[in-house]
């Protein structure tokens, strides 16, 4: 596998910006391509930092993209940047046209941890029509009772949603917007997977069971683990090998 580099100016958010990508050295194209989303504390180099993920894919034709976005919550925010609009319409067009990679719906994925994992499914669900997998580890699945029950967050969410108010009921809740999906004959196969001793557990836990409830087509993964590059490495693994399974068949 070859680990490829790319900084640009991004026309959306006026600012220099970058994304890492892991491609086969040799293939036959248009490659699968899987968009692997960061944490809050990350960049797009910490996948490639903290795991083996290089290795791990070494025997897939697949292409990995891993973009750089801050703290920004794959939101086009109140106060900053609209870096969803980068994400789901910038992004992909700059990828098509300088990577080798399918447009096709069954081989176009995505995937993240912690904010990325939130990322990961507000992106896929949205877009449900461009997407065959979702996978979240770790994920933040409900912004609005984190918020509620972290007066910390204040100041940060703020700046990124508005209020409470105009978080909740959004298509950033992911909440509501499983509820507004629920149903589509399009929408795709989502992987969630958190650690037992993880702080997101309990919301995650919530999360599987309204997908649940609601006829999702999902699995809910759990193992022992805390939020951590550990857990994320081993877990990046069942990630790869759910895709290697859908992109061969």
């Amino acid at each position: 596998m070859a680990v490829l580099s790319s900084r640009f100016t991004s026309k959306t958010l006026d600012l220099a910006m970058s994304f890492q990508v892991i491609i086969p050295q040799e293939f036959k194209e248009p490659l699968p391509v899987l968009y692997l989303l960061h944490g809050l504390s990350d960049d797009d180099h910490s996948w490639l930092d903290n795991t083996a993920l290089v290795r791990y894919a070494s025997d897939m034709q697949l292409v990995i993209v891993m973009p750089q976005v801050h703290r920004s919550f794959y939101t086009d925010m109140v106060e900053g940047g609209a870096y969803w609009t980068f994400l789901t319409e910038e992004l992909p067009d700059l990828v098509a046209r300088w990577l080798p990679i399918s447009l096709e719906k069954n081989k176009t994925f995505v995937a993240g941890l912690s904010m990325g994992g939130y990322g990961a499914l507000k992106w896929g669900l949205n877009y449900s029509d461009k997407f065959a997998g979702i996978a979240s580890l770790s994920g933040a699945t409900d912004l609005v009772t984190m918020w509620k029950d972290d007066a910390n967050r204040d100041l940060e969410f703020k700046r990124l949603f508005g209020s409470i108010e105009k978080l909740e009921g959004s298509t950033n809740d992911l909440s509501y917007l499983i509820t507004q999906v629920k149903g589509q004959t399009n929408v795709p196969e989502i992987l969630q997977i958190c650690g037992t001793e993880d702080f997101l557990y309990d919301y995650n836990l919530n999360f599987s069971k309204k997908l649940l409830e609601l006829g999702f087509n999902y699995s809910w993964v759990e193992e022992k683990g805390t939020h951590d590059w550990v857990f994320w490495d081993q877990q990046i693994q069942t990630v790869l090998e759910w895709i290697s399974k859908k992109i061969t068949n």
